[in-house]
């Protein structure tokens, strides 16, 4: 006997919602779990809310059953309201962002114990080449068999013929293993008056319950951390449940040792370097309750919390918290309208906010808090600039004589010093000197970047990677390869040439590629077994080394460079943020700004220390423009294997469209990036006043076209990156 019908939102994104029969005993309601058939195939889906969608019913004969009911936790309505939001603002589907909250085999899965393998240390005598790569890939390695694999990059056959001799051996855990309860009590801190202003205001705002946004605008070493740990504090003695969102894998582990300090036990973490058994043991844990505390990347979001009390986005003004392929949404906006829908309070913590954030609280949307100073007795660096027009160095040198003086000092004093490029690698080209040949990733329109650690090149796009040639592929002549420009490789050379008493350390997402490498970075430098960091954006937030008393910019206009809408606030805030690292103790730091524009407005404004200056004379300039937050910016971005196909597309898209008040449709034209993993790709940029209705629109305008199998159109509504 069947009982009710139901909408079904499946985990494939090339089927929408289906309506099932529900059968008789079986109570699924919204947010249930099920198991429905999809032809010859059993698929996972979600029961969803009827009144979501407006397509017609199916004629009830017509209708198939619901398998199975799921044990698992039901998606919470909150929960579900983000999902529609996002799907509707973002312009995906609903599986695309429903696959996002579902990450884990945990929900599909009924709780108990699962094998995973680790070496025994047992070498066979005889080993084939993928064997022998294997096991040397895998010396400290634990995981279940498909991940031991892709980690040595072999077969699941070789990883088993391997277990089968004894190579490796079975470690049985358990996916309910509780996470430790966080003491509120544990190690609570003394603030300083403005810390305890903040503190308490946040606080309050967990205690009342309810959303708010509340923008923690502190300066870098201001304490900011130790600040909304009261309300993580407060949530716990609640009994609710916390998310604290961290921009890179690569500060999840100093940030969980501060947490450790503060609460007594570690927290829940949640990221893409995690084994699949980890991965359930949290989602697990956050969806029964049981888990107070998750730090995670921005994924973590989307995680089924029973009992939410709060969010923090630390360093929420970083662009990678924006999503650049699959669903295009940005963490810190999701992480605001999940707080409205589940009715808690959201903090967005950082030294340099978003202009955006900013503006939010000029209006009154959210709530500012600040905290001027450092803590204790630190000072904020002094900041000066090298005109490198007169303060030039050598010849295929990158270091100006005054930062190189300078560097010598700190050396002399003990002290550390932090030399920031934000460019990856040993160079970023190299060419032939006889014919000038350069070498360009053959799946993109971008140069090969030398990496000399590893001696590769490398695309930094798609991840394509090739060996330096002895001989150039266009004339065949030996020895005449030049890289051109620094990355912080050669920058680490540079300093090794002239220093070489200097023990140095490269940072960056490639030898801090996970939150154990990160941890073993900090010791070293907590040790003072580094005299000069050379790093990247990745060092410019979150890290603490009150010996660290000189920051030297390399270059500083890189950043300048282009026409990115955000390039002036996003070099303002990585160069703030690398001022920061300077004089975090009681020694005072000194920062040195080597650039070729030492009066554009943003030099000029990190030398004087006047923040506010240059945020008001952004957003004046985003005023006139009618740019963001002023304005609305949504991408259409069209791409095929065949550079014709993609032309064409692209040029029916635009001779389709609509025209609408206050909104303006500009190309379709090549992408910076014109081609990417091996796909061509061609642009259009929609332009509108805030109060049309973006959305609709280019619903309607792409829901009316047809386009050949090979052709993609994806849609990135408040883009950041217009590559």
């Amino acid at each position: 006997m069947i009982s009710d019908r139901v909408r079904v939102v499946l985990l494939t994104q090339a089927i929408g919602p289906l309506d099932y029969r529900l059968p008789e005993n079986m109570d699924a309601k919204p947010g249930c779990v099920v198991t429905v058939p999809l032809g010859p195939r059993k698929l996972p889906g979600v029961v969803w809310d009827a009144d979501v969608f407006t397509d017609s019913p199916v004629e009830a004969k017509k209708l198939r059953s619901v398998l199975e009911l799921v044990e698992c936790p039901p998606i919470g309505p909150g929960l579900r309201r983000l999902v529609d939001w996002v799907a509707d603002y973002y312009l995906t589907s609903h599986a695309a962002v429903l696959r996002m909250v579902l990450a884990s085999s945990a929900a599909f899965t009924a709780s108990g114990t699962i094998t995973e393998y680790r070496r025994t240390g047992y070498e066979p005598a005889r080993l084939t080449p993928q064997r022998a790569a294997a096991l040397d890939a895998l010396e400290d390695a634990q995981g279940l068999v498909r991940e031991l694999a892709a980690e040595a990059g072999v077969s699941d056959a070789v990883i088993r013929g391997l277990i089968k001799v004894g190579a490796f051996e079975p470690v049985i855990i358990s996916v309910d293993t509780p996470f430790p309860e966080p003491l509120a009590d544990f190690a609570v801190p003394e603030l300083n008056a403005a810390q305890c202003a903040a503190a308490d205001a946040l606080t309050a705002a967990v205690r009342k319950g309810g959303f708010d946004t509340f923008v923690l605008d502190g300066v870098t070493g201001s304490g900011k951390t130790e600040t909304y740990f009261e309300a993580v504090a407060e949530a716990i003695r609640l009994n609710k449940q916390v998310l604290v969102l961290l921009p890179e894998i690569a500060l999840t582990q100093p940030f969980l040792q501060r947490f450790e300090k503060r609460f007594g036990v570690e927290p829940a973490v949640w990221h893409s370097n995690m084994r699949s058994t980890q991965r359930r043991r949290a989602w697990r844990a956050v969806a029964d309750g049981s888990a107070k505390v998750l730090v995670g990347a921005r994924s973590a979001l989307f995680l089924p919390f029973r009992n939410p009390g709060l969010i923090i986005v630390d360093e929420a003004h970083e662009t990678s918290f924006k999503q650049e392929d699959g669903v295009r949404y940005h963490a810190r906006d999701v992480a605001v309208m999940r707080g409205r829908f589940e009715g808690f309070p959201v903090v967005l913590a950082s030294a340099t906010p978003a202009l955006e954030s900013r503006h939010m609280v000029s209006i009154g949307r959210y709530k500012g808090l600040e905290i001027p100073a450092r803590f204790g007795t630190a000072k904020m660096p002094e900041i000066k600039a090298i005109d490198l027009t007169l303060d030039a160095p050598e010849r295929q040198h990158w270091i100006a004589p005054t930062l190189l003086k300078a560097l010598e000092e700190r050396i002399d004093r003990g002290e550390q010093s932090l030399l920031f490029l934000n460019r990856r690698g040993f160079a970023p080209l190299t060419l032939c000197r006889t014919c000038g040949h350069r070498f360009q990733c053959p799946n993109c329109t971008s140069w090969m970047v030398e990496h000399r650690l590893v001696r590769r090149l490398a695309c930094h796009h798609c991840g394509h990677v090739m060996p330096p040639p002895e001989q150039c592929p266009e004339c065949g002549d030996s020895d005449t390869l030049v890289a051109c420009g620094p990355g912080v490789e050669r920058i680490c050379d540079e300093v090794n040439r002239l220093l070489p008493d200097a023990r140095t350390i490269v940072a960056t997402s490639d030898t801090l590629w996970s939150p154990e490498k990160a941890a073993e970075f900090v010791a070293r430098v907590e040790n003072k077994a580094v005299d000069i960091i050379i790093g990247t954006q990745l060092v410019t937030k979150g890290y603490h080394f009150p010996e660290l008393t000189l920051v030297g910019v390399i270059d500083a206009d890189l950043g300048l460079e282009g026409g990115d809408l955000r390039a002036a606030e996003r070099t303002f805030q990585q160069i703030a943020q690398a001022a920061g690292r300077a004089g975090r103790g009681d020694k005072s730091g000194e920062v040195f700004i080597q650039t070729r524009s030492p009066n554009h407005p943003v030099i000029a404004a990190l030398v004087a220390g006047d923040r506010d200056a240059f945020y008001d004379a952004e957003i004046e300039q985003r005023r006139s423009a009618g740019a963001p937050p002023f304005g609305r910016f949504a991408a259409i971005i069209i791409s095929s294997e065949d550079e014709r196909e993609a032309i064409e597309a692209a040029r029916a898209v635009g001779g389709a469209a609509p025209t609408a008040e206050g909104m303006y449709v500009y190309g379709p034209a090549p992408a910076p990036l014109a081609m990417l993993r091996g796909r061509y790709r061609q642009r259009l940029l929609v332009h509108a006043q805030r109060s049309v209705e973006i959305q609709s629109i280019i619903r309607d305008w792409l829901g009316g076209l047809q386009f050949p199998r090979g052709v993609r159109i994806g849609v990135d509504v408040d883009p950041y990156s217009f590559l």
